[in-house]
């Protein structure tokens, strides 16, 4: 087996702060397994700007300028953390034969590239990075993660627990990825679905190394909620569920009221009347809004919108230019 060509995807949202940092220690572990004869002289370091408002772009070029390892991918917007990972994906599958996938932030271990990549030689097509415990987390965090995980379950999606984006792919699993062509993107349930051989390698998340969180409450409780609509109808027959129910309740309030007229015990409730009213009201609101929301992604779905657009592209242009030079020396 020829030595495999690596590619590293890095997603970028505003990381000036640790982007120096981030691109040291890969370029260290890049040059490690090139010693060790396990990849090739040609693996590269992808960082891919999602539109990010400070220097982060900045410090791509100049790492792209002085460290022959490190390219770039800018993209034209901000287009969301997914996305921006499968533009790293998708410009690094035409040149590699396999690509890992990790955030800017340095909380994952990256010394467990090299297991990845003996795993790889194993033959195995995906290789999951899988938190070992999540005491770095707080209890919050901690608990609604692993509620999280146990939903999906239950409602019949596959997932890894405990995994993110920090992965291995090989070439072909790879290729099989990029079929999907959906617009609402939840790349952790996705993966699964494509076979192949694949393996887990555990380790232990540290703190991030600078910077802040790009995943604040906001954002994890809305990547939670298009991961569970965009992989089941779950959502949909609960709420069918909670309408046939509510009928139930109602047929039986309602042959209640009527004995209670027959025996001439009735008495006028504003009470009732309201809460019952509230209630009724509730349940088509949240019908209404669940509803809505599968609506809504069948919208997006049907446009066939391009999910990013590519400003400047330093690794293609390299690799094609190389790919030149050779061509005229042979």
């Amino acid at each position: 087996m020829n030595k495999p060509v690596l590619t590293i995807v890095v997603p970028c949202f505003n990381e000036e702060e640790v982007l120096a940092e981030t691109s040291a220690q890969l370029s260290s572990v890049l040059h490690e397994l090139v010693e060790e004869s396990m990849i090739s002289l040609d693996s590269m370091i992808l960082f891919v700007d999602d539109g990010s408002r400070d220097r982060t772009w900045e410090l791509i070029e100049v790492e792209n300028e002085r460290n022959p390892n490190i390219r770039g991918l800018k993209l034209a917007r901000n287009v969301g953390h997914q996305n921006a990972l499968l533009a790293g994906l998708e410009t690094a599958a035409k040149h590699s034969d396999c690509v890992i996938s990790i955030d800017a932030d340095l909380q994952d271990d990256i010394t467990v590239i090299h297991q990845f990549i003996e795993k790889f030689w194993e033959g195995q097509d995906i290789v999951y990075g899988v938190r070992d415990s999540r005491e770095t987390d707080t209890y919050f965090k901690r608990t609604t993660a692993l509620g999280f995980y146990r939903i999906m379950e239950r409602i019949g999606i596959k997932l890894v627990p405990n995994h993110a984006d920090f992965r291995l792919m090989s070439k072909r699993a790879l290729d099989e990825l990029l079929k999907y062509k959906e617009t609402n993107l939840f790349l952790r349930g996705l993966v699964p679905l494509v076979g192949f051989k694949s393996t887990k390698v555990y380790y232990d998340r540290k703190e991030r190394f600078a910077g802040e969180s790009k995943y604040p409450l906001k954002k994890m409780l809305a990547f939670a909620f298009d991961g569970i609509t965009s992989f089941s109808v779950a959502p949909i027959r609960f709420v069918t569920f909670i309408g046939f129910l509510a009928v139930l309740i109602s047929a039986i309030a309602g042959g209640y009221a009527i004995t209670q007229e027959l025996l001439g015990q009735t008495e006028s409730g504003w009470t009732s009347l309201i809460i019952s009213i509230w209630f009724v009201g509730g349940l088509q609101m949240l019908g209404i809004g669940i509803i809505g929301e599968y609506i809504g992604k069948i919208y997006h779905e049907v446009k066939r919108r391009p999910r990013y657009a590519v400003e400047k592209d330093l690794y293609t242009n390299i690799i094609k230019e190389k790919q030149q030079s050779e061509a005229v020396i042979n």
